[in-house]
């Protein structure tokens, strides 16, 4: 039985691959990062390739690997995870009342070690939050949710009382697109032929 690994901490993403029934180990990618693009797509994509190969190199045998960063995107910018309470206010003054995109990018790769083969790929989900007044955005900024979460928002969170809406794939907005990374999976032949992944 193949090995998989989920090169990261996150809860929210543990949840989310339990969720599909795998069984895994986390080892979270603990290396700097490095973006050398403003694009969205093309930087999450990077960061999930770092990710992986970074824990690629520490392993030996037959494994699967999936390495994913999220950002959140407005008018072309991207937003990170915020330093402070006041970060996540600004940046949720800029959310309020608009749309803007979410962007997950996973790397999976997969085989034995000095013969794996990877597949990389961006995901896209638009939200659009209601209005909200500077008394809300304070509020929720001082919750502290809002601090490790790329955009200042967990939309699984206290913040669902702000969303209108979204276009896509849900999970992706929560940290990990697991439709797609089954799906993929599924193509290249590395799930189990029961549907087991």
């Amino acid at each position: 039985m193949r090995q998989i690994i989920l090169a990261s901490k996150s809860p929210r993403r543990k949840e989310l691959l339990e969720q599909i029934g795998l069984t895994f180990t986390m080892i979270p990618a603990c290396g700097e990062e490095h973006i050398h693009t403003d694009d969205p797509v093309e930087a999450v994509k990077e960061l999930s390739m770092q990710k992986a190969r970074e824990i690629g190199t520490q392993q030996t045998g037959d494994v699967l690997i999936i390495g994913a960063d999220t950002i959140v995107a407005h008018e072309g910018r991207i937003l990170g995870k915020p330093s402070d309470p006041q970060d996540a206010a600004a940046m949720l003054a800029m959310l309020q009342g608009g749309t803007h995109s979410v962007f997950t990018g996973v790397t999976l790769l997969c085989g034995p070690d000095g013969s794996r083969t990877s597949v990389t790929f961006a995901e896209e989900t638009k939200v659009s939050f209601y209005p909200m007044s500077d008394e809300e955005i304070s509020w929720y900024a001082s919750t502290g949710e809002p601090l490790d979460k790329a955009g200042a928002y967990g939309i699984q969170g206290l913040a669902a009382v702000f969303i209108r809406g979204i276009e896509g794939d849900y999970q992706n907005v929560v940290g990990l697109p697991v439709a797609r990374i089954y799906q993929e999976m599924r193509q290249r032949g590395w799930t189990d032929a029961d549907r087991t992944v």
